[in-house]
């Protein structure tokens, strides 16, 4: 087929035009001769057939022929017979009085006629035949009935003469083209050819001279026209091209000269380029060198221009106001660090005096957590312009080694007064606790000598021991002995902040230690405090890689024991009805073996927090507190074990306090 197309296409203009016009032809003769055998076979089947089969069916109707063939079965096959000579006619049937087939004829394919006359209706739905039904009338009886069905085919001499028809048509059709073609050839084959073998000459020779014919005023003439147009053009561009040629080549040569001088004049810069890019190079080197020296710098430093507008920006300074480098170039300071607005009138005083401004501390919040900082404005000066440098610097552990530092100090001072006033109170507890004592064994029935001495008076230790416990003065004895051993311990406390521990380090388990703490604390702060210490979660959370530790057990237990106090009490004060938790954790972080006590309590305000530490500073009411657990904890882990002591809390979410302690003897001593 693809081949078939191909051949069609290759052919010339006047062999398709004579193509199409046979393929025209035949088309016209096929519709032709279909639509002539449609229009005879439809007027067969509606008109003339029906009319045939009605003639019939009133023939036998109305003459004597009905009655007679309905007498026997061989008179209806008689009568039958005789419609055999009649070619539109395709099957008949004969039905009798009762409706019964008497007999039929049938000529072709066997049809499936009705048996009875009754079933004729619902056949002739079926049947898509032209039918006539005719009744045939017997005098005194009822009547008979006969069916007469038409052929569905054309005589076959319809079809000779149609054929013949056709092909004295197509005969005159074919002669009818040769005329055409003839005229075709010489009307537009030919112009058409001398118009090819003109192109090809001009091709083969390259004359743009040559000219077409005119020949007729239709489009192969205005096609030759326009050949001769197109060949004057390229005629007249082929002596412009010439001359052009001619100047190229003078251009040319004028070119190659300055290309010579060129050359000469691109090897100078080539080599002036080259001692550039190194200087640029190592201008860049130097300017990176430059950023990484200001991006390592602990400091957050930011240049600005004369307007205040970022030039410079280091790591530092996008950490802290949370501002990419490449969104802060080139924006006001105030946009790219929103903290630093208040502080604008120091900037511009700076740019403008050219004189140093400093502001000494300023406190912002970083993600949860606040932090100080010293800012100091600085004048640029130099070749590119005027400008302000600031420099940030984080002062938050400075200011809370101060605060170590003054901690430390008031330590060491209220040492010497502790000591002094250990001395000059233990006179007067000795002698109370003392006589506490002696006033016991002397009411005491089971002494001899008391025996005696109530003989020789008359009077009776039972009796005087009935009214001494009526009069509740046992008890009284109690709460002097108790307030005595109170102050007692108050004593001791304030002695151990004088004296310096000169003892050996022993090596610790701390999970040990913290369990003895822990149950320590369960059984003594059970219902004295008017709580279940027992009641609250105790989460322990301890590194498996952190070994013995060196100190002293019974110190560490104590300062364990206060800050579990501190944190079951805080939990206490909690007005909410959550569970209470506690977390004690250790952990390994080299040259430290940290511990953590962390409450989920009510948490320490800063005023607070920043006095814990403080001898006699506490918050409790009267009588339940001395204010020297904290900083007597904070001695032993400072000064007894060359240790650190941290407290981190927030008011409504809890207190973590950290300790320090150096995990060898010999770091304990390098501390000392």
């Amino acid at each position: 087929m693809n081949s078939l197309r191909q051949r069609l296409e290759n052919l010339s203009v006047g062999r398709k035009l004579l193509a199409a016009l046979l393929v025209l032809l035949a088309t016209v003769l096929l519709i032709a001769n279909l639509a002539f055998i449609s229009a005879a076979y439809w007027i067969s089947q509606e008109s003339v057939a029906p009319q045939g089969l009605e003639t019939l069916g009133r023939l036998f109707a109305t003459s004597a022929v009905g009655p007679e063939a309905l007498s026997s079965e061989e008179k209806a096959k008689e009568m039958l017979q005789r419609l055999n000579g009649y070619t539109p006619l395709r099957a008949a049937a004969l039905y009798d009085t009762d409706g019964r087939l008497l007999a039929q004829l049938q000529r072709g394919e066997q049809l499936d006629l009705p048996l009875k006359a009754s079933d004729i209706s619902s056949w002739r739905l079926r049947e898509f035949r032209t039918s006539h039904l005719a009744e045939l009338p017997i005098p005194g009886k009822p009547a008979g009935h006969l069916l007469l069905v038409a052929s569905s085919e054309l005589p076959s001499v319809f079809y000779t003469g149609t054929l013949t028809a056709s092909l004295a048509i197509l005969a005159c059709s074919v002669l009818l083209w040769l005329l055409v073609a003839r005229q075709i050839r010489r009307m537009v084959t030919r112009p058409i050819r001398r118009l090819e073998e003109l192109s090809r000459q001009v091709t083969r020779e390259e004359n743009y001279s040559l000219r077409a014919p005119r020949g007729n005023r239709d489009e192969i003439g205005n096609l030759a026209d326009a050949f001769n147009t197109m060949l004057s053009r390229i005629e007249a561009r082929e002596q412009q091209l010439k001359r052009a040629r001619d100047d190229a080549q003078a251009a040319f040569d004028q070119a190659h000269e300055l290309a010579e001088e060129t050359r000469h004049s691109n090897r100078k810069l080539e080599l002036e380029v080259q001692v550039r890019s190194k200087i640029e190079k190592k201008l860049t080197g130097f300017q990176n060198y430059l950023n990484s020296i200001i991006d390592s710098m602990p400091s957050a430093l930011i240049a600005l221009d004369e307007q205040l507008y970022v030039t410079q920006w280091n790591q530092e300074a996008s950490a802290l106001s949370g501002t990419s480098m490449d969104d802060a170039l080139n924006q006001p300071v105030f946009l790219a660090f929103p903290s630093l607005k208040p502080f604008l009138p120091q900037i511009r005083l700076t740019a403008e005096k050219h004189k140093v401004e400093k502001v000494e501390r300023v406190s912002w919040l970083v993600g949860e957590n606040v932090h100080h900082y010293a800012l100091t404005f600085y004048p640029l000066m130099g070749g590119t312009g005027r400008g302000v440098v600031i420099r940030i610097d984080d002062i938050t552990q400075r200011l809370s080694m101060e605060e170590l530092m003054v901690q430390s100090e008031k330590m060491l001072s209220v040492g010497g007064l502790a000591a002094g006033m250990a001395h000059e109170i233990n006179n007067p507890l000795g002698a109370i606790l003392h006589n506490v004592q002696n006033i016991r064994r002397r009411i005491s029935p089971e002494l001899d000598r008391n025996q005696e001495q109530a003989a020789i008076n008359g009077i009776s230790l039972e009796s005087i021991n009935r009214y001494l416990d009526a009069r509740e003065v046992p008890k009284l004895l109690d709460d002097i002995h108790q307030a005595g051993a109170r102050a007692a311990k108050i004593v001791s406390h304030m002695l151990a902040f004088s004296r310096r521990s000169n003892r050996q380090l022993a090596p610790c388990q701390l999970p040990v230690l913290i369990d003895q703490a822990l149950e320590i604390a369960s059984n003594d702060f059970d219902l004295t405090e008017g709580f279940d210490f027992k009641g609250l979660q105790i989460v322990r959370e301890f590194d498996a890689e952190l070994g013995p530790v060196p100190g002293t057990a019974n110190e560490l237990e104590q300062v364990l024991l206060n800050l579990l106090k501190n944190a079951a009490q805080a939990i206490h004060q909690r007005e909410d009805d959550e569970e209470g938790r506690i977390t004690l954790r250790t952990r390994l972080s080299p040259p430290w073996a940290e511990i953590q006590v962390e409450d989920t309590g009510v948490g320490i305000p800063e005023n607070v927090r920043k006095r814990i530490f403080e001898p006699f500073f506490t918050t409790k009411e009267v009588g339940q507190g001395t204010g020297l657990g904290l900083s007597v904890s904070y001695f032993i882990i400072t000064n007894n074990h060359k240790g650190q002591m941290e407290v981190q809390s927030k008011p409504g979410q809890g207190t973590c306090f950290t300790l320090r302690l150096p995990l060898t003897s010999s770091a304990t001593e390098a501390g000392a």
